[in-house]
């Protein structure tokens, strides 16, 4: 369903008409009213010029329908020739998925480029919701237990049901802006060098923004962990059965969250640690404290006096201005007298090729990593020493052991090769027995140079031996628990 979003032409008109099915509810079209839509696009220049033209929408809403974004329907029309009875009667309507999909699409499109703000002032609403929610349902309870058919317990179930929807919308919204603001975070930090209007923004963005946000988290985490652990624990079977299965909804309808075990722990999960797993409120904090680190490495690096060269960082922007406003010749010129490409230099593999298309223009392609060594000395060998060998005592203990099991084993599948030496075609192997039967095995047939031939191999660990020998007319035959190995003209001997 995404790949209206990556097709190679017409990705626009694919836009435009996704666009137009999602903003209506119920939207049932036909390819007439497509085209009609399309039109004002058309003169506006968002679609390509033809695109409203009534065959080429019968195309792309083709295309759609075969990629699953759109169904088709049928229904009565009034019409006045067969073609228009054609383009009347087939009617499209937008998939749940599909719709799913645009949305997400649209919001994404919408999302600039800088940090997303967190959503703290939801921390205390979620903490009171939570408050309320408990005298919500001690309420509903003993509504129900008074008189379960009553208006007031009706009206009960619903209040509980609109403060858990409430509640979970909340922590919803509050768990998305955390995660675009530390996403937009871990790209910032990463980068290895920083103007110093950067390092400015930044360090007002870590050491104050950042700061308030981990203190208000820390300061309501303890209140909304009590009551999700103490009142709430006991109580959730109670509150889930009030909640119910909507009236007039089948079991294949999704429900809103909150309405299941697995919602009221993932939201638990979210402020309280279990062993094993940190909440995401731990996760926070130490992301918080790697982000500070990191940025202060920033600053020691830019206000150095000593050590290593200032970075590449600006001559590489200037001369990427230089590519984007030169030619293609140009372009292949400079490349080649700014990275040595010359014809006679090569001495690496040609890149792989940018894309199939090459039309494709250089700012679209794909992003060529440059190592921190290249920015900041231009130089690709390597700096400092090996890395010290780390002793893992728990780990060498743990190989050992596996080590003896797997040396145990094969002395047990050895042993019950050895007895079975005198009557192999009569027993029943293992498979272990067969693994070790059959490596041998492999090894002694690799030794004949023809079928004629004898070979031998041996495990010079514990002295087994199993030969194969030449022998017209007889067949030596190996039973298995997973089946039977016969071996024709051949004799095997096993010592």
């Amino acid at each position: 369903m995404y790949a209206y979003l990556q097709a190679r032409e017409h990705k626009a008109t694919y836009l435009a008409i996704m666009r137009l099915f999602t903003a209506t509810l119920l939207a049932d079209l036909s390819a007439g009213d497509v085209a009609a839509a399309l039109a004002p696009a058309e003169r506006d220049g968002t679609v390509e010029r033809g695109e409203s033209r009534i065959e080429n929408v019968i195309t792309r809403l083709k295309q759609l329908v075969e990629w699953g974004n759109l169904v088709q329907g049928r229904r009565e029309v009034v019409a006045a020739s067969i073609a228009e009875f054609q383009h009347g009667s087939v009617r499209y309507q937008v998939s749940k998925l599909a719709v799913r999909v645009q949305r997400d699409v649209d919001e994404l499109l919408r999302v600039p480029e800088g940090a997303r703000e967190v959503s703290r002032e939801l921390l205390p609403a979620i903490e009171r919701g939570l408050n309320q929610l408990g005298k919500t349902l001690s309420n509903a309870v003993g509504q129900e237990q008074r008189d379960a058919g009553s208006g007031a317990a009706q009206r009960s179930r619903e209040l509980l049901s609109e403060q858990v929807t409430t509640l979970f919308l909340q922590h919803a919204e509050l768990a998305a802006t955390v995660r675009d603001f530390y996403a937009y975070l871990g790209q910032v930090v990463t980068r290895h060098h920083l103007a110093a209007d950067e390092i400015s923004g930044f360090r007002n963005l870590l050491v104050e923004y950042i700061q308030k946000v981990v203190e208000d988290v820390l300061r309501q985490t303890p209140a909304i962990a009590e009551h999700l652990t103490g009142r709430f624990a006991n109580a959730r079977p109670e509150l889930l059965r009030l909640l119910g299965t909507s009236e007039g909804l089948g079991p294949e309808v999704e429900r809103a969250r909150g309405r299941s075990t697995a919602d009221w722990q993932e939201l638990t999960d979210w402020f309280v640690d279990r062993p094993g797993r940190p909440s995401q409120v731990t996760v926070l904090r130490e992301a918080t404290a790697r982000a500070i680190g990191s940025l202060l490495a920033s600053v020691k690096r830019a206000t150095a006096g000593g050590g290593l060269l200032p970075g590449r960082r600006a001559e590489l922007l200037k001369l990427a201005k230089w590519f984007d406003d030169s030619t293609a010749a140009e372009s292949a010129q400079m490349y080649a007298a700014a990275f040595g490409m010359y014809s006679s230099r090569h001495v690496l593999p040609a890149p792989e090729h940018d894309s199939d298309d090459e039309r494709t223009p250089w700012s679209e392609g794909p992003v060529c990593d440059v190592t921190v060594s290249v920015r900041s000395r231009s130089d690709r060998g390597a700096r400092g020493r090996t890395s010290r060998i780390m002793d893992d005592p728990i780990t060498e203990q743990s190989l050992l052991a596996d080590a003896r099991r797997a040396d145990e084993v094969r002395a047990a599948d050895v042993a019950e090769l050895v007895a079975a030496a005198p009557k192999l075609d009569q027993v029943t192997l293992s498979q272990g027995a067969l693994g070790v039967l059959c490596e041998l095995l492999t090894m002694a047939m690799a030794q004949r140079d023809s079928a004629q031939d004898s070979g031998s191999a041996e495990d010079q660990v514990r002295g087994l031996t199993v030969r194969i020998e030449y022998a017209e007319g007889e067949t030596a035959t190996v039973r298995t628990a997973g089946g039977t190995l016969t071996l024709r003209d051949s004799r095997l001997v096993v010592g």
